[in-house]
């Protein structure tokens, strides 16, 4: 998280006007678990046009796992198989599959969320990310170059906590589409193809639509 420190009345009459910038943060350590591991989310975001917002969100994003256990133990948050969920990482662990890849799609991760904490905990979960993801662009929709010839895949990171609570991590501009394995190499190939066809669609089409939109 970004914020502007402003300079109090004392710093100002000496002139030191103007703002600092500081970065701050938050450890989530009460993450959803299952089967005891902790995971977070890859949501892909097509953004055709910020002005007027127009966002398409993919349905067939993943959950990624962790192959230890979690603790909160602190004598433990260095381990990265442990608390850091990205493959890069996860690969060199001797409890990573090659089969699956550390990887769950997410209506499968959503079908059990369903069944452990209740359809209705899990809609409301699940809408809070799309607002989530709306919020974001929005703060940005002032300050982002708006090109009619351009497009944008973002890759989003979201975490869940205990309490079925998203927590934005990180925005992945052009995200990687690497495959691991052939499922993933499936849901990305279709992400593709899903991509191209808005896109092919939007420049070709004589009527616009100037109506903000994000599709689920």
């Amino acid at each position: 998280f970004f914020f502007f420190k402003q300079k109090t009345a004392y710093e100002m009459q000496r002139g030191l006007v103007g703002s600092e910038m500081c970065i701050r943060d938050r450890y989530i350590d009460n993450p959803l678990l299952v089967g005891g591991k902790k995971f977070d989310l890859r949501i892909y975001v097509l953004v055709t046009c910020y002005r007027p917002l127009k966002a398409y969100l993919y349905q067939q994003g993943f959950g990624r796992f962790c192959t230890e256990k979690y603790t909160s133990d602190l004598a433990k948050l260095d381990d990265m198989v442990i608390h850091i969920t990205n493959v890069a990482y996860q690969k060199h662990s001797e409890g990573y599959n090659d089969k699956h890849g550390g990887k769950w799609n997410i209506n499968n991760l959503r079908l059990y969320l369903e069944m452990t904490r209740g359809k209705e905990k899990t809609e409301k979960c699940f809408n809070e990310m799309v607002n989530t993801i709306t919020v974001s662009l929005r703060a940005v929709q002032s300050v982002i170059t708006n090109d009619k010839h351009c497009f944008e895949m973002y890759g989003y990171d979201i975490l869940i906590d205990s309490n079925l609570k998203p927590w934005l991590i990180e925005v992945n501009a052009s995200p990687s589409l690497t495959t691991t394995t052939e499922s993933d190499k499936n849901l990305k190939m279709l992400l593709l193809q899903d991509t191209f066809n808005i896109i092919c669609l939007l420049y070709t089409s004589d009527a616009a639509d100037d109506t903000p939109c994000l599709t689920l």
